[in-house]
């Protein structure tokens, strides 16, 4: 038990709920314009690829990770085209781009990077883990939450950020008056559309950023399909959190330490799929006692 529970268990689910973290944000804010973003896989895995060719062709882990916000943005557009403009569903559009995302960046590995399955360049630097001065002195604190990349202090100030954005700014009234009657807000002379696809673009950036934590910053490489089903959990945390920024940043906190967790109880010569298991059980689990239905019915345009 001492070996599951201690302070290192702590920063590591601080590393873990990062990609979660921002993904989630992304999915809260898309809910809040009226919009239910399925698409978070597909951006997270094309910003994990994107963040390691970025990174290849510039030498530089931030130029990387700038060329990964890029990339999805493009991609986050082409969502917010179909399902603002061409009025399509957009729970379908989304996991086509989830799928296309899957195909195309295996696709990619192998034409940019002439491998299949995994790239890795033992060259390739990644992002740096910042000790705060301070900070790092302290006993156990210092343990805690010193030595993460930068991506990692930048979701949890993000959270707070867009905490005071949505519920203590005209822009965050007028973005829930859109999600709520895009045909009221529009009433009053609000641009339903060109809030909605602000959403949807800072979904797509944020998403990039979910996938450069993963590819540059928890490792420094590729795989295919590396997200396993993380922007599904993102969109649970979203849900969950109830599109509330510090409320999503908590159900983050949940899943992240449901895996931290699964990764340590490896070291008890568990099968390693029953422990990557468990951060889809408690999945599972929230669902089964998530009962706000007309999030989905709203966000998803069901009715």
């Amino acid at each position: 038990m001492e070996m599951l529970l201690d302070w290192n268990l702590i920063a590591s689910t601080l590393r873990i709920v990062a990609p979660l973290l921002f993904a989630a944000l992304g999915g809260a804010l898309c809910a809040r314009a009226g919009l239910f973003n399925v698409a978070l896989e597909g951006m997270m895995l094309t910003g994990a690829f994107t963040a390691i060719l970025g990174n290849h062709l510039f030498g530089n882990p931030y130029l990387g990770v700038l060329f990964s916000c890029l990339c999805v943005a493009l991609l986050s557009l082409l969502f917010a085209y179909l399902s603002i403009e061409l009025q399509a569903n957009a729970i379908i559009v989304g996991i086509a781009i989830n799928f296309l995302a899957l195909g195309l960046t295996a696709f990619l590995l192998s034409v940019v990077f002439g491998v299949k399955g995994q790239y890795y360049n033992p060259a390739m630097v990644g992002l740096p883990e910042w000790d705060i001065p301070v900070l790092k002195e302290i006993p156990v604190l210092g343990d805690i939450l010193s030595g993460h990349t930068p991506l990692v202090y930048m979701a949890f100030i993000l959270a707070f950020v867009l905490q005071f954005a949505v519920f203590r700014t005209v822009w965050g009234f007028r973005l829930t008056a859109v999600g709520e009657n895009a045909a009221a807000a529009q009433s009053v002379g609000l641009r339903v559309k060109r809030y909605q696809y602000g959403a949807v673009l800072s979904s797509g950036i944020l998403c990039a950023l979910a996938g450069a934590q993963l590819s540059l910053g928890q490792v420094t490489l590729f795989t295919e399909n590396m997200t396993s089903g993380r922007g599904f959990i993102a969109l649970v945390a979203a849900m969950l959190g109830q599109n509330n920024p510090l409320g999503v940043a908590l159900a983050s906190l949940l899943f992240g330490f449901a895996d931290a967790v699964g990764t340590r109880l490896q070291g008890f010569a568990l099968p390693t799929h029953f422990t990557m298991m468990l951060p889809y059980v408690i999945t599972i689990a929230v669902m089964f006692f998530f009962k706000d239905k007309a999030y989905i019915r709203q966000s998803g345009r069901m009715d």
